[in-house]
């Protein structure tokens, strides 16, 4: 249980202000836990990029040569013409010089209008496994197929624009006119095997044009054409891939983000959790807690570390030194001593989270004092 928080100097005396629920074997952290450690921050300008992406076309010629090659690892052949880098048919993909696992890729494309009898294929490979598929799936098409309407959006539904190729149609088909750009925003978790067992078939999941049409989908393997995934083809990591499938589309303001595994949490939920791990952090922050409680020379302000202590560490020494701080303040109390703001909230959380009876003095004493709540959300 997260007890203690937020001590600050007022008047002269330390106030404090307590939390949620307490620390578990799949929790090293206490709900609102305010030890534990705040998210890196990034700056991100309006309509920019964030600052700890990796871009890697940002419409100069420079960023071509830095990240792009070709499959043999040899200067692209694709053009950097007005600021786009352009597919040149027939040279074969283009793909990053990097290789990533879990990622934010942005991307942006240009089909060319008219697509041609191709209807400007091409497509954002992930690992140059995972396709998302990039085509001409705007304009309508005749068709005298008695299985179609009269009209058709050309292609299967797995290979339609937004589809994980082969494996996944688009939610929905959000798709612009050739000639106008496009965007894809993804996240993407590649498989992951632990002791040589798969944990995680790995996901993707699309926004095409702002709008949702892959909900972090479970990837069943290596994308093909015609033929069903191989689930054992599989890197940890690899090259992004854009595809040369002939036709001159066109790509811009192209960066990545390198992000966590959804199991790189080990101490404190989620599916990666692990309780040997969870119980070294409790382990830790019992102790740096525990510390900090024997610092304190307030009454009040040392019981409730000492109980936020306890969570972390529930054993005889650490309760032999809350019970002391219990009776510390009940003389206090009995001297004169104006009970704190927050004592009834922390004296109900005590008791809900089993830190001490509801016969104890001090909870006998903190309930009969008025509540005072200050929720947070």
């Amino acid at each position: 249980m997260k007890l203690a928080t937020c001590f600050a100097l007022a008047a002269g005396a330390l106030v404090a202000a307590p939390t949620g629920d307490r620390p578990d074997a799949r929790h090293a952290w206490a709900v609102h836990d305010d030890h534990r450690p705040q998210a890196p921050k990034i700056e991100v300008p309006e309509g920019g990029i964030p600052s700890d992406a990796i871009v890697l076309f940002d419409g100069t010629a420079e960023s071509v040569a830095k990240n792009w090659c070709d499959e043999k690892g040899n200067p692209t052949k694709w053009v950097m013409k007005d600021g786009l880098f352009i597919c040149t048919p027939g040279s074969g993909g283009a793909f990053t010089r990097e290789e990533f696992a879990d990622c934010q890729l942005h991307v942006e494309f240009r089909i060319p209008d008219p697509p041609g009898a191709g209807r400007g294929n091409s497509g954002v490979i992930l690992q140059s496994r995972y396709e998302v598929q990039v085509i001409d799936s705007y304009t309508e098409i005749p068709t005298t197929d008695p299985r179609e309407r009269a009209w058709t959006r050309g292609d299967y539904a797995d290979g339609q624009a937004g589809a994980i190729y082969g494996q996944h149609p688009p939610l929905v088909n959000p798709t612009r006119a050739p000639g106008r750009w496009q965007s894809y925003d993804i996240i993407f978790h590649p498989p992951l095997d632990v002791d040589g067992r798969q944990v995680d078939p790995g996901s993707v999941t699309v926004l095409m044009n702002g709008v949702l049409v892959q909900d972090a989908w479970p990837l069943e393997g290596r994308c093909a054409w015609r033929l069903r995934p191989n689930p054992k083809d599989k890197v940890p990591k690899g090259p992004l891939r854009l595809q040369d499938h002939g036709h001159p589309v066109a790509y811009r303001n192209v960066w990545i983000r390198r992000i966590p595994s959804r199991f790189a949490e080990k101490a404190s939920g989620g599916p990666g959790v692990d309780e040997k791990a969870v119980a070294a952090q409790r382990a830790e922050n019992a102790r740096t807690t525990l510390a900090w409680a024997q610092s304190l020379a307030d009454a009040e302000a040392k019981l409730m570390a000492l109980a936020e202590a306890w969570a972390y560490r529930p054993d005889d020494d650490v309760r032999r030194q809350l019970d002391e701080a219990a009776d510390a303040c009940l003389r206090a109390y009995a001297a004169g001593r104006k009970p704190g703001q927050h004592v009834r909230l922390f004296a109900e959380m005590c008791v809900r989270c089993g830190i001490f009876d509801a016969n104890h003095e001090f909870i006998k004493f903190a309930l009969k004092r008025p509540a005072k709540r200050s929720a947070r959300n």
